[in-house]
C-alpha cells in the first residue's frame, strides 16, 4: 500500500527509516573526519521521526541561532537535508578552515560560509550515498545553500514547501567527539511522499 503522507508510517517502516539514519550518520562521520584531517568518533544517533513544532523545540527552539545548510535532493528520489549546525559546531568547522573564527557568527565573511557550505556538500554526499548503496538509486544533490538565522525562520522553508505530505520530518541528532571536544548537529531529511514511497519499497519494507 502507497504513502500518501508521514502520519502514514507504521513502526517498522519508521524503524527502518531511522536504520538509514544511523548507517548515514557513520558515513557522514567518516567523510567529516576525511575533510577536517582528523579522527573523529560518534556517538550513536538519535533519530526520530516528529512534528515540525516538536523538531523546533528539540533543536533549541524557534528563537536560536544556528547554521542551517539546505541541500535539495533530485533523481530518483527527491526531497531536501537541512543541516542545523549549533555555533560550538560551525566554529569548530571554520577554525580547521582559517585557523580563527569571526567574533560575529551571524556575519561570517565569504571564506567562513564557504567551509561551512563545503561541509554540508561533503555530508550531504555521504548521507545520501549510504542510501545509494542500499537500495540502488540514483540520488544527485544541488548546491548547497546557507542561511544563519533564528531556528523557526529556517524551519519556516520546509514546513511551507512539504505542507502538502504533513507536518512531520525525521530528525538525526548526532554527537561528534572532536579533540576531546564533543560539537552536536542536527539534520533533518524530508523526501517527498512518493520518494519515501519508492525508498521504502526498495528497502522490502510495504
Amino acid at each position: 500500500m502507497s504513502i500518501q503522507a508521514y502520519d502514514d508510517l507504521n513502526s517498522m517502516q519508521i524503524d527502518v527509516l531511522k536504520e538509514i539514519g544511523n548507517i548515514g550518520s557513520g558515513n557522514a562521520a567518516t567523510a567529516l573526519s576525511g575533510m577536517l584531517g582528523r579522527t573523529i568518533d560518534m556517538v550513536v544517533p538519535n533519530v526520530q521521526v516528529m512534528d515540525y513544532s516538536d523538531a523546533i523545540e528539540f533543536a533549541g527552539g524557534p528563537e536560536s541561532i544556528v547554521a542551517g545548510i539546505l541541500v535539495r535532493l533530485e533523481g530518483d528520489i527527491e526531497g531536501m537535508i537541512m543541516f542545523l549546525l549549533e555555533k560550538p559546531f560551525a566554529e569548530t568547522i571554520i577554525s580547521s578552515f582559517m585557523g580563527t573564527v569571526s567574533d560575529d557568527f551571524v556575519a561570517l565573511n565569504e571564506y567562513e560560509r564557504s567551509a561551512l557550505t563545503e561541509m554540508g556538500n561533503i555530508m550531504a554526499g555521504a548521507y545520501l550515498s549510504a542510501i545509494s548503496q542500499l537500495t540502488d538509486l540514483f540520488i544527485n544533490i544541488s548546491v548547497p545553500s546557507l542561511t544563519i538565522d533564528m531556528l523557526g525562520a529556517i524551519m519556516s522553508v520546509p514546513a511551507i514547501e512539504f505542507a502538502q505530505v504533513g507536518d512531520k520530518v525525521l530528525l538525526i541528532n548526532e554527537s561528534f567527539i572532536i579533540d576531546n571536544k564533543h560539537i552536536k548537529s542536527n539534520m533533518i531529511l524530508i523526501p517527498e511522499v512518493s520518494s519515501l514511497d519508492i525508498l521504502l519499497k526498495k528497502l522490502g519494507v510495504n
